[in-house]
């Protein structure tokens, strides 16, 4: 999964895209496990655009889009988002 700059989001976002965005922070464990799930997980639908973003470079997008906590998996449709998962439960769970 590629990481992504503020620019590819809101370009994303501006085309109306559809997408994945997975967001974290790199002192977070718990980060680091759902980060190897998503990979896990965006392998199987190789067809869909995923990114990924520190959260601690696009602080307005957090404080605009309300995420709550980390790890957090956006889920875009026609660039709006439609689901918010904080929840990693397992790799089958996020499939």
């Amino acid at each position: 999964m590629v990481e992504w700059s503020k620019e590819e989001i809101f370009e994303s976002i501006e085309k109306r895209s559809d997408f994945f965005l997975y967001l974290y922070t790199p002192m977070c464990g718990t980060c680091q496990l759902a980060g190897r799930m998503i990979e896990i997980v965006s392998s199987m639908f190789p067809n869909k655009t995923w990114g990924k973003c520190d959260l601690n470079f696009i602080p307005e997008y957090a404080e605009k889009w309300e995420i709550e906590s980390v790890p957090c998996l956006l889920i875009f449709q026609e660039g709006e988002i439609v689901k918010k998962i904080y929840a990693f439960h397992s790799v089958p769970y996020l499939y």
